[in-house]
C-alpha cells in the first residue's frame, strides 16, 4: 500500500504569555498580603503533570517562603503516579526539574496519610502527612479541562487538593465513585481538606495553546473554587485543536503522562473510553495510531487503549505495573488496554487505512501531530489541506512521512 503523501502547516492560535516567570510569581504571592512565621514548616505541594515552567514557578515560591523566614520542602501531589511509591513519585517530580539541588527545598515524599473528618459526606477525607504535619501547605497546579468529565470545576486547584494531595488512598477513594465522584465529590471534599489541611494560598496557571504560561494567580483557599471555575473558562478558550472535525487516521508521534493525564488529552482526540460518559461530539476519527512513548513518562502508557495501532517501540517501553496501576485506580481500565502492535510506523497507519472502510486510500483524510500538547505544526495529507488552506500556512512540501526503515521521518 501507498500511503498518502502530507505537507507540514502551521495554525495560529492566540500566543498571549507571560516573559517574565518569576517576577509573576513574586507579584501574586506578595499580593495576597499574607505572611509566614520565621521558623515555619511550609509544604509545597506539586503534581506529576508537565506543566511548562513549573520548575521555575516552584523555585520561586521556595524562594519567597524563605524570604519570609519559612522553611519550605516539596511534597508530590500525584495520587497513584509513579507507580503509586514514595520513590516513584520523588523520580517523577525530578524529571521535571524539581530536584533538591536546583530548587533548593528538600522534597519529602511518602504515600501516607492522615484521616479528616468526612461527617455529611459520601466519602471519606485523607491528606498527605507530613504535609498536614507542616505549619502550612501551599498548591500549585494548572487549571484546564479535565480528560475524564465535564463540568464547571475540572483540573485544577480543587482537584490538587483532593486527588493530589490525597495521595494513593485519596485517589482510590474518588475514583471508586467513577465520573461521578470526579464530577461531583471534589469540590465538597477539597472544602474539607482546606478547613482541616492548613492549606495557606494556592497557584494557579493556565496555558496558552502552545504549551506556554499564560496566567499565574495566588490565590488564598477561600477563593479556589472560583478561581478554579473563572480560569477553566480561559483555559478552554485557549485549548488547541485540530483543524478538523472528521479524519480517516490520526498519527501520534508520541503520547505519556506529562503530555496528559490520560496520555493523551482526550479533548483532542474525541476519545474519552469511560463507560457511562458520553462520547464527544467532535472530532470523530476512524483511527488513531501512536508510535512512542515520551521519556517523562517513565513507562506509564495509560491511554494507549484510546488508540487503534501502536507500535513495538512503544510497547516496548511500557512499564506495565505503573500502567496498571494508574488505570485500576482510576477504573477506566479501558485507557490500560493494549491495542494492536506493529513492526513499525509504516505498517501501524497501513493497518490503519486497510480499516477505515470503504475510502479511497489517495483521498484519506490524514493529520499528523507531534503529540496532543503541540498542534501549532502539523502533517496534513491533500484531502485535509483543501478544507483547510484559508487557515493555514504550509511549510515546505509533499512528503513522504516513513522513511526506509518504517519508522516516521523528524518532525
Amino acid at each position: 500500500m501507498e500511503i498518502p503523501r502530507l505537507v507540514k502547516v502551521r495554525q495560529f492560535f492566540n500566543r498571549e504569555h507571560i516573559e517574565d516567570i518569576e517576577g509573576r510569581v513574586r507579584e501574586e504571592i506578595f499580593k495576597l498580603g499574607l505572611s509566614i512565621k520565621p521558623g515555619s514548616e511550609i509544604a509545597i505541594a506539586v503534581g506529576s503533570r508537565g506543566i511548562r515552567n513549573i520548575d521555575r514557578i516552584v523555585k520561586t515560591t521556595v524562594d519567597v517562603v524563605k524570604e519570609f523566614g519559612g522553611k519550605p520542602f516539596i511534597v508530590p501531589a500525584m495520587g497513584s503516579h509513579g507507580g503509586a511509591t514514595a520513590e516513584g513519585q520523588k523520580k517523577l517530580l525530578e524529571g521535571y526539574g524539581i530536584r533538591e539541588d536546583l530548587i533548593g527545598a528538600p522534597i519529602k515524599s511518602s504515600l501516607e496519610v492522615v484521616e479528616l473528618p468526612s461527617d455529611g459526606l459520601e466519602n471519606r477525607v485523607f491528606i498527605d502527612k507530613i504535609a498536614y504535619s507542616a505549619d502550612g501547605t501551599i498548591i500549585i497546579n494548572r487549571i484546564k479541562p479535565h480528560t475524564d468529565f465535564h463540568s464547571d470545576v475540572e483540573s485544577g486547584l480543587l482537584k490538587m487538593c483532593v486527588i493530589g494531595l490525597g495521595k494513593h488512598k485519596q485517589a482510590i477513594e474518588i475514583h471508586r465513585f467513577g465520573t461521578y465522584g470526579l464530577r461531583h465529590l471534589i469540590p465538597p471534599t477539597a472544602e474539607r481538606i482546606i478547613q482541616y489541611g492548613n492549606i495557606i494560598f494556592g497557584i494557579g496557571i493556565v496555558e496558552n495553546a502552545y504549551d506556554e504560561t499564560m496566567i499565574i494567580e495566588a490565590v488564598e483557599p477561600k477563593d479556589f473554587e472560583e478561581t478554579d471555575k473563572r480560569l477553566l473558562k480561559i483555559a478552554r478558550e485557549n485549548m488547541p485543536a485540530l483543524p478538523v472535525d472528521r479524519l480517516d487516521v490520526l498519527i501520534v508521534d508520541e503520547m505519556g503522562k506529562d503530555i496528559s493525564g490520560a496520555g493523551m488529552d482526550t479533548n483532542i482526540i474525541g476519545r474519552i473510553y469511560i463507560d457511562g460518559e458520553p462520547e464527544p461530539e467532535r472530532p470523530k476519527i476512524t483511527r488513531i495510531v501512536v508510535t512512542d512513548l515520551t521519556e517523562k513518562t517513565h513507562g506509564n502508557a495509560i491511554g494507549m487503549g484510546l488508540a487503534d495501532f501502536i507500535t513495538k517501540r512503544l510497547f516496548s517501553k511500557i512499564d506495565f505495573d505503573a500502567t496498571y496501576q494508574n488505570a485500576v485506580t482510576s477504573t477506566f481500565v479501558l485507557r490500560g488496554k493494549v491495542p494492536i502492535i506493529t513492526k513499525d510506523s509504516r505498517t501501524a497507519i497501513e493497518w490503519a487505512l486497510r480499516t477505515c472502510g470503504p475510502i479511497e486510500i489517495e483521498r484519506a483524510k490524514i493529520i499528523r501531530i507531534k503529540n496532543t500538547l503541540s498542534l501549532s505544526e502539523l502533517y496534513v495529507s491533500e484531502s485535509v489541506l483543501a478544507e483547510i488552506k484559508d487557515r493555514v500556512e504550509v511549510i515546505g512540501d509533499f512528503v513522504d512521512i516513513c522513511d526506509e526503515s518504517g519508522e516516521l521521518i523528524p518532525f
